[in-house]
């Protein structure tokens, strides 16, 4: 494995024949097309792998703890769903981003 300098400060270790993508390439990438690659990214790391630091892993505990106890606060996805459709209504609906749960 090689190493670049993609950004100062940090390195980032490519398997040989990988293409690297300098600072400039990824400035010239238009805003969607950086979204795109970032989530393209983020979503392939596993669960285990998401660094989270204690204060958010103490959150997430105490979120589950309360679901855990009081599940029938709980909303459905259809409720929420028509909830949000009718606070944010935006264009058409066959041309509005379709929600999945």
């Amino acid at each position: 494995m090689r190493s670049e300098a993609l950004l100062p400060g940090f390195l980032f270790r490519t398997p040989e024949g990988m293409e690297v993508l300098s600072a400039d390439d990824i400035i010239r990438l238009t805003p969607p097309e950086r979204l795109a690659l970032i989530a393209q990214l983020w979503d392939s790391l596993e669960h285990a792998q998401l660094p989270l630091t204690s204060a958010q892993g103490a959150e997430l505990e105490q979120r589950l703890s309360s679901l855990d106890e009081d599940g029938r606060n709980g909303v459905t996805w259809a409720s929420l769903k028509a909830e949000l459709e009718q606070r944010c209504p935006g264009p058409a609906p066959a041309t509005r981003p379709q929600f999945s749960p």
